[in-house]
């Protein structure tokens, strides 16, 4: 069953893919119709789940479900990953491309292949006070407060050059 992201609780589990590409406002359109279409029917051995979603800054897809009710099985969770790839051939898009970082520059999300990372953190393209984003958080709260991070406090602190970081 759908139920508004705002309205998921903290402890709610959520997925983060980042997509491949920006997505256009009628993309973001149809992917939220099927999405909402999706959490309505998703199920785990039966039971419904409460479901929602986000799209952020037109690169991202947050899946969330309550899991205090039903909890997502192997099988649940399989589904939403065949569907998202059905969505992403249907509009040319891909959830689960993990060549690319993405930050956060001048309010729009701009991803970098990870090849070029030590690169463009080393010629200052990059720099250790720009956001990026954790698409590893597990739960709505996690989300909410660390998804968004600075370079220097994420993974991506490895590339930095070594007079940034000291």
């Amino acid at each position: 069953m759908f139920v508004l992201f705002n309205e998921m609780p903290g402890e709610a589990k959520v997925w983060a893919y980042q997509m491949n590409r920006e997505i256009t406002t009628p993309e973001q359109e149809v992917l939220a119709a099927a999405m909402k279409n999706f959490c309505e029917q998703w199920r785990a051995h039966g039971a419904p789940l409460r479901a929602s979603f986000d799209i952020v800054h037109g690169h991202f897809l947050i899946l969330a479900v309550d899991e205090s009710a039903s909890e997502a099985s192997g099988c649940s969770i399989d589904g939403s990953t065949r569907v998202l790839k059905e969505l992403g051939q249907q509009m040319g898009v891909d959830f689960f491309d993990r060549s690319q970082v993405a930050f956060l520059i001048d309010g729009r999300v701009k991803p970098y292949p990870v090849s070029a990372l030590k690169g463009l953190f080393g010629n200052g393209t990059l720099n250790a006070s720009l956001v990026t984003f954790n698409n590893l958080v597990g739960t709505k709260a996690e989300y909410l407060r660390h998804w968004k991070v600075e370079v220097s406090g994420s993974w991506l602190a490895k590339y930095l050059p070594k007079s940034t970081v000291a």
